[in-house]
């Protein structure tokens, strides 16, 4: 009990220091489960009943790694939040890596630069879920047939309001 609260406020903390978002965990719906090789994912629930999922790991995640991963783990995505204090960072990242290639073009517009996004180191991430599938979050298991299994049932859905 007593080291559950910790992890709520280390990661509490992680996320306010990295992303400069308060976020109050009220649930931890599936705590440090793997989804790669080397990165883990915890999927919470926060006082305001919003649906996060904090991923990292030891080795070097892109945005399109990430993305890729909350889709295998049966999520929806609605916001992927970037680091703390520079609210465009995948634009920035995409716009160097898109100058990396063409260094030549001048004018770069954001339809350019869509994939060069997905190329922006981004561990730890934080992601705001909208909805989840089939009620089923998956986790990686190598052992399993398609190397994903049932890590929990849950059943989330975010009805945006005006």
């Amino acid at each position: 009990m007593i080291d559950a609260l910790y992890q709520d406020l280390a990661l509490e903390r992680t996320i306010k220091e990295k992303f400069g978002i308060d976020a109050d965990v009220r649930q931890v719906i599936l705590l440090k489960a793997p989804v790669s090789r080397t990165a883990y994912a915890t999927l919470f629930l926060t006082t305001k009943k919003q649906l996060y999922v904090y991923i990292g790991g030891q080795s070097k995640l892109l945005l399109g790694d990430v993305k890729k991963i909350v889709a295998r783990m049966g999520l929806k995505a609605d916001v992927y939040f970037p680091p703390k204090g520079r609210p465009n960072y995948f634009d920035e990242v995409g716009q160097s890596k898109f100058h990396d290639v063409f260094p030549g073009r001048s004018h770069v517009s954001s339809d350019d630069i869509i994939f060069y996004r997905t190329l922006a180191p981004y561990n730890p991430a934080l992601i705001l879920i909208s909805e989840i599938k089939d009620g089923h979050v998956y986790q990686y298991d190598v052992d399993s047939s398609g190397d994903w299994r049932v890590a929990t049932k849950f059943t989330y859905r975010r009805i945006k309001t005006s």
